[in-house]
C-alpha cells in the first residue's frame, strides 16, 4: 500500500489519510481483540523456540509489526496482554533474543512514549538488579556455615510488584532447606533495603533437581510445585492423593496438573495406580526407578491450563480499571487548571487527552463519580457547568 501511496498517488495527504482512517475503522471493527492478538503474535515471535527468524529477518518482522500496531486504538490492552506474555519470557528464560526484546520495547517507546514502556522498562532493570543480588548473596553465603544447605544453590528474582503482572499469593509447604535458605535471603536482602516487604511467589518458582534412576543419574528440570511432589518420595515408597495434597498444601486442581504432569506426560518420573490420563481421589503414586531417557537433562512439561474467556475477561477488567483511573485523573487535572468548565469543553477536553477509545456514557459516569465524592460540583446556576472543588 506504501509503494501505491507514493507512485500512483505522488505521496497525496489526502489519500494518505483515508487510508489510514480507513485502515483504523476495519482494524478496530472487534474493540479490543486486535490489540490481544497482535500481543499473542509477537509473544509467539519473540518466544525461545522460534526458529523460523534470523536476527535480521525478526527485526523486519517487529517493523511490520508495528505498522499494523499504529492502526489499533486499544493500546492499552495491548499493553496488558504483552507485559503478561514478556513476564514468562523472563522469568522462565524463554526468550528468543534479549536484542529483539529491546529493540521492540525501543519501538513502542518511540511510537506511544516513555509512560508507555515504563514498566515494561522496569520489569527488565528489575532482572539486571537481580543478578547482581544473587552475586552479592553467593558471596555472604561464602562466608556463612550451612553444611546442610551445600548442595542447594538458590536464585532469587526480585520484582517490583507495580512494574508486574499480579499473580495469586499461594501458601504451600517447602521443605525445611527450602524454608531456611528463604530465611538466610529474607535477612540479607532486608538488611541491605530496610524498609522493604519481600513476599515470596511459589508459582513462578522452577527447580533443577538431582534424580537417581536404575539406569544412572539425571538431572530433572521442573517447576517448584512438581519439586515439592517429587521430594516427598526421598521419604515414602507410594503416597496417595490426599497424603500429597496434605504434605504439599497445594491446591487441588494445581495439584492434579502437577501429578498429570510427572505419571501421565511423556517423562514419567511417578507412576500412577492405576493407570489413566486423569488423577481420581483413588490414585496412589509410587517413584518410577526405572524411567529412562536418553538425555541426561530432562524438561518435564507442566500440563498448562488453556488460557481461559475469564482468564482474557480478567486482563481486560484490569484494562478497564486502569482506563477509570486515568479517566478521573484527565478530570482532576483539567479542572484543576480551568477550574470552572462547561459539559461539553470537558468532554472535549478529555478527548484530546486520554489515548484509548471511550465512549460519552463512561465519561459521564466518571464525572459523576467524582462529584459524589466532591472532587467537583455543578454550578448552582447553570447545570450544565462543573466547577472544581478545591
Amino acid at each position: 500500500m506504501d509503494n501505491i501511496v507514493s507512485h500512483c498517488f505522488q505521496k497525496n495527504d489526502k489519500f494518505a489519510n483515508s487510508l489510514k482512517e480507513a485502515f483504523e475503522h476495519f482494524v478496530n471493527q472487534r474493540a479490543n481483540k486486535p490489540a490481544e492478538l497482535i500481543a499473542k503474535f509477537v509473544d509467539s515471535k519473540l518466544r525461545a523456540g522460534n526458529k523460523e527468524s534470523t536476527e535480521e529477518e525478526l527485526e523486519r518482522l517487529l517493523d511490520k509489526i508495528m505498522v499494523l500496531f499504529r492502526f489499533i486504538h486499544g493500546k492499552d490492552v495491548f499493553e496488558a496482554f504483552y507485559k503478561k506474555d514478556l513476564a514468562k519470557r523472563l522469568l522462565v528464560g524463554k526468550s528468543a533474543s534479549v536484542d529483539a526484546e529491546k529493540s521492540m520495547l525501543s519501538k513502542l517507546k518511540q511510537e506511544c512514549g516513555g509512560g508507555f514502556t515504563s514498566k515494561l522498562e522496569g520489569m527488565f532493570k528489575d532482572m539486571e538488579l537481580s543478578k547482581d543480588i544473587n552475586i552479592a548473596f553467593k558471596q555472604h553465603m561464602g562466608n556463612l556455615r550451612y553444611p546442610q544447605l551445600s548442595s542447594i544453590d538458590l536464585t532469587v528474582n526480585i520484582l517490583t510488584m507495580g512494574y508486574w503482572p499480579t499473580y495469586p499469593v499461594l501458601e504451600v509447604n517447602l521443605p525445611m532447606e527450602m524454608v531456611q535458605y528463604q530465611t538466610i535471603f529474607n535477612k540479607f536482602y532486608l538488611g541491605k533495603h530496610s524498609g522493604r516487604k519481600l513476599q515470596w511467589q511459589p508459582t513462578l518458582g522452577h527447580c533443577v533437581l538431582k534424580a537417581t534412576f536404575t539406569q544412572g543419574k539425571k538431572e530433572l528440570m521442573v517447576s517448584l510445585f512438581q519439586a515439592l511432589v517429587l521430594l516427598l518420595f526421598n521419604d515414602s515408597d507410594e503416597l496417595s492423593l490426599e497424603e500429597l495434597r496434605a504434605a504439599t498444601n497445594i491446591e487441588d486442581g494445581e495439584l492434579r496438573r502437577t501429578l498429570q504432569s510427572l505419571a501421565c506426560g511423556k517423562a514419567r518420573v511417578l507412576q500412577k495406580n492405576p493407570r489413566g490420563r486423569d488423577v481420581e481421589d483413588s490414585d496412589k503414586f509410587q517413584f518410577n526407578k526405572d524411567f529412562a531417557n536418553k538425555l541426561f537433562r530432562i524438561k518435564i512439561n507442566q500440563i498448562q491450563m488453556k488460557e481461559t474467556t475469564e482468564e482474557q475477561k480478567a486482563t481486560e477488567e484490569r484494562v478497564f480499571q486502569d482506563r477509570q483511573y486515568q479517566i478521573d485523573a484527565a478530570i482532576v487535572r483539567i479542572m484543576k487548571m480551568r477550574k470552572t468548565l462547561s459539559h461539553n469543553l470537558l468532554i472535549s477536553e478529555l478527548y484530546n487527552q486520554l489515548k484509548f477509545p471511550v465512549k460519552p456514557a463512561d465519561l459521564k459516569k466518571r464525572i459523576e463519580s467524582l462529584i459524589d465524592r466532591d472532587y467537583m460540583e455543578r454550578d448552582k446556576d447553570n447545570p450544565n457547568q462543573y466547577n472544581y472543588v478545591a
